[in-house]
């Protein structure tokens, strides 16, 4: 059976499932360089993408369209070739109306390519659980795993995954995953005087992630920030009453879920003000208080509901992309395996959705997929002026990085499912130097306290990161021994972690040749790498965009060199916007 899955709203995506096993997942913004979080906005991309990969939309079996906010029936507004088109779809998440994660919220027609095409559409957050669940190693080993799912627009929520059946456990706590970024406008250098009633900017979460290493949690601020939630949220007032009647985290669009964010900020800053603690310190003990928030409210929940464990667990939404979250709950005692995709937030929704409708005829289980099955590389016709092409193998790229301490453009095969470059769309090099980073951020047009990844070969990353375990989606934090930290600089944050990488042979045979040929020639089994990307956009497509864009005067790319021999001609440098690790 053949089912397609369609994310039509911000991250849009199509994505292709051939009975158990996933056949590709195209997110829009990977596309001819489409700027980040791309809706599907005409339904004329479908056939072209399934086209790509040898299919007609009359091979579709099956269609599936992913809810989105609101409690009860949901309207997209879109085209067909330019022919406006309205669908009903699903809600943001199980309600009164629709109870059931893993039965379809509505059935209906879409025409595609002048073919009418019956399709079935669920909540929002049943695309995240199924997505996480089914790409889990408890799925492929039969193991029940608790999910939690905590995006932009939900509450963190709580389910169990057995037998192919779903439990729903409830929410943790009255909060919106938005709460992280809507901080980053409150304090710091995304301050804002007036703030929006909804959600307009995509990139803060990412960017404050990193910027909160600047300062630190400080006591007396949680002591606020505990306190300041529970009277907004939690309590008897009537305004957190009132609250919880008419916001039960059904997406920010669709009900006033942000307004009382922002005045939970506002009473934060209004009482820290006085002490003069620092905006970093306030963000950074603001990011340990939801941690804590979490963690504590999730052993509470689990404990009370299925006993003392340990448990496995897949964590998925928007709020997976937090690496110290993400560890958090790894390293805590009730979990004895944590799972996370590498494309925990909408990217992989569309995924999700074809999981949904196998599950109707087989019940939820394992998928058959691998992290490269997004886009291939647009063949590149001819050569610029100012480039020349000579045939490069890995070794002799690992090679290049040692000896010339400059920055590659590494484009090889099929790109990465979800938001993190892993090294078919990434900017590689040599970690030994400092400067190396201040480069690459310089290059990428980013903030100077950006972190840059570390690349590692499996086998050698408990000698250098702690804990070091196999990492290979780049979704887990590490502290960088003592030992490596004067070794490799580039790829340490100002807090002394890193967010690794590992690369196995079975992973990526060339990325893992490179890393292998500059351990010997270097000592180092550690590379860095940055995404290769234009700034807002997605990963590129093709050789020709890395030589169009200009800033790095080698591209590799499937056993070719491309290389600059005329001199660079000085580019503006954009102003940062939250261009990707």
């Amino acid at each position: 059976m053949i089912i397609c899955g369609l994310k039509l709203t911000h991250d849009g995506a199509v994505a292709l499932l051939d009975d158990d096993t996933l056949v590709f997942s195209v997110e829009i913004e990977k596309i001819a360089n489409g700027r980040r979080y791309s809706e599907i906005s005409d339904l004329d991309i479908v056939p072209r993408i399934l086209g790509d990969f040898g299919y007609k939309v009359e091979d579709v079996d099956e269609w599936v369209v992913d809810g989105w906010d609101g409690d009860d029936l949901g309207r997209l507004e879109l085209s067909d070739h330019g022919t406006p088109v309205s669908l009903v779809v699903g809600p943001y998440r199980e309600s009164k109306v629709f109870p059931d994660l893993l039965s379809p919220s509505f059935t209906g027609n879409l025409k595609i390519n002048g073919e009418v095409c019956v399709y079935t559409s669920y909540p929002h957050a049943a695309g995240h659980l199924a997505s996480a669940y089914a790409s889990s190693p408890f799925a492929s080993r039969q193991e029940p795993a608790f999910v939690l799912v905590w995006d932009g627009g939900l509450f963190p929520r709580l389910y169990w995954v057995e037998a192919g059946r779903v439990e729903n456990g409830g929410e943790l706590f009255p909060m919106i995953g938005h709460a992280y970024a809507t901080a980053g406008h409150h304090f710091g250098p995304f301050r804002r005087t007036e703030q929006s009633a909804n959600v307009d900017d995509l990139t803060i979460a990412g960017k404050l992630m990193a910027y909160i290493a600047l300062g630190r949690a400080r006591e007396e601020v949680l002591v606020i920030l505990r306190e300041t939630f529970h009277k907004v949220f939690e309590s008897d007032s009537p305004e957190a009453v009132e609250y919880r009647r008419t916001v039960g985290g059904f997406g920010s669009l669709f009900e006033r879920s942000m307004p009382p964010l922002h005045r939970f900020y506002d009473e934060v800053r209004e009482r820290v003000a006085p002490s003069g603690i620092s905006d970093e310190d306030v963000l950074a003990s603001v990011h340990t208080f939801l941690g804590e928030l979490l963690l504590e409210r999730i052993a509470a929940k689990i404990r009370a509901w299925k006993g003392d464990g340990p448990w496995n667990l897949c964590f998925v939404g928007g709020c997976a992309l937090n690496i110290k979250w993400n560890s958090a709950l790894r390293s805590a005692p009730l979990f004895s395996e944590v799972w996370v995709p590498p494309f925990p937030n909408d990217s992989g929704s569309a995924i999700g959705g074809a999981v949904l409708a196998a599950a109707r005829h087989t019940g939820l289980g394992a998928i058959e997929w691998h992290a490269r099955l997004g886009p291939a590389l647009t063949p590149t016709e001819e050569i610029p002026d100012g480039w020349t092409s000579a045939s490069c193998d890995p070794a002799q790229l690992a090679r290049l990085l040692h000896e010339s301490g400059e920055p590659v453009v590494l484009l090889n095969g099929r790109a990465e499912l979800g938001p993190r470059a892993l090294g078919a769309r990434s900017i590689i090099a040599a970690p030994t130097s400092a400067a190396m980073k201040a480069e690459l951020n310089r290059i990428k047009g980013r903030e100077s306290y950006r972190p840059v990844a570390p690349l590692c070969l499996v086998e050698q990353a408990p000698e250098i990161f702690e804990p070091g375990t196999p990492d290979p989606y780049m979704l887990f934090d590490h502290q960088v021994r003592e030992s490596w930290t004067e070794k490799i600089p580039a790829v340490i944050h100002l807090d002394g972690t890193a967010r690794l990488q590992t690369v196995a042979q079975e992973d990526d045979p060339v990325l893992a040749e490179v890393l292998n040929e500059y351990h010997r020639l270097s000592g180092v089994p550690v590379l860095c790498n940055t995404s290769a990307n234009l700034n807002g956009s997605g990963f590129f497509p093709d050789v020709a965009s890395a030589m169009a864009w200009g800033r790095v005067d080698r591209i590799w790319s499937e056993g070719v060199l491309y290389s600059r021999t005329a001199p660079a001609v000085t580019l503006p440098v954009d102003h940062p916007d939250g261009a990707r690790h």
